[in-house]
């Protein structure tokens, strides 16, 4: 922002005397540096404020361009569905290692057409080169576990799902008959399922 200059204060009326005696002049350049003086440091009330020029200007640093979550859309999970497609029900993006990327948690099952397959849950990253498709590091619930997941959320590192599933064999697959919510954090390089609530209950 520009220096905003105040005006000069007008030179006083010269004097009648055409000899002015030195303790004339003296007095008079007294009174002109305290008149300029104080028009450098008022300024008026709509003016701009007076920029300290020695002061060191300090910059923000650009910003780059936000890392992209993987997109769990086209991407091959490890799940056999007998030839039958893959589904992407429901997913959540979040930094989940601390490193300033955001990874992708996927809840995936067979597209069979009938019944309710179970869920497995992915998580997806990228490769920090860019241009590679995104790809599977961990599994966080596998198949054999019989359940689906109707929740998924990532928050401060945190990956929560609500799972539901069946109590034996005998009931339904219809009518799921317990639920659970289930809590992962990625920790000593690996990631583990928190004990909050890790029993299932009745539904």
């Amino acid at each position: 922002m520009p220096h905003s200059h105040a005006e000069t204060a007008p030179l006083p009326h010269t004097l009648e005397h055409s000899r002015t005696r030195p303790v004339h002049w003296l007095a008079t350049a007294t009174a002109m540096a305290a008149v300029i003086a104080a028009a450098g440091l008022v300024q008026p009330a709509t003016g701009t404020p007076a920029t300290d020029t020695t002061a060191s200007t300090v910059e923000t640093p650009a910003k780059g361009p936000q890392a992209t979550a993987p997109d769990p859309a086209g991407v091959t999970y490890p799940l056999d569905c007998k030839g039958a497609p893959q589904t992407v029900t429901t997913s959540a993006q979040g930094d989940l290692d601390g490193d300033g990327r955001p990874e992708t948690v996927a809840a995936v099952r067979c597209d069979a057409g009938s019944g309710t397959p179970p869920h497995a849950i992915y998580v997806l990253t990228r490769d920090r080169a860019g241009g590679a498709d995104p790809r599977v590091v961990a599994t966080l619930l596998d198949t054999a576990r019989r359940q689906t997941a109707t929740e998924l959320t990532v928050r401060d590192g945190l990956v929560t799902a609500t799972l539901v599933g069946y109590s034996s064999p005998d009931v339904p697959r219809y009518s799921p008959d317990t639920k659970q919510l289930a809590k992962w954090r990625w920790r000593d390089g690996k990631f583990r399922q928190e004990l909050t609530d890790s029993a299932a209950r009745s539904v």
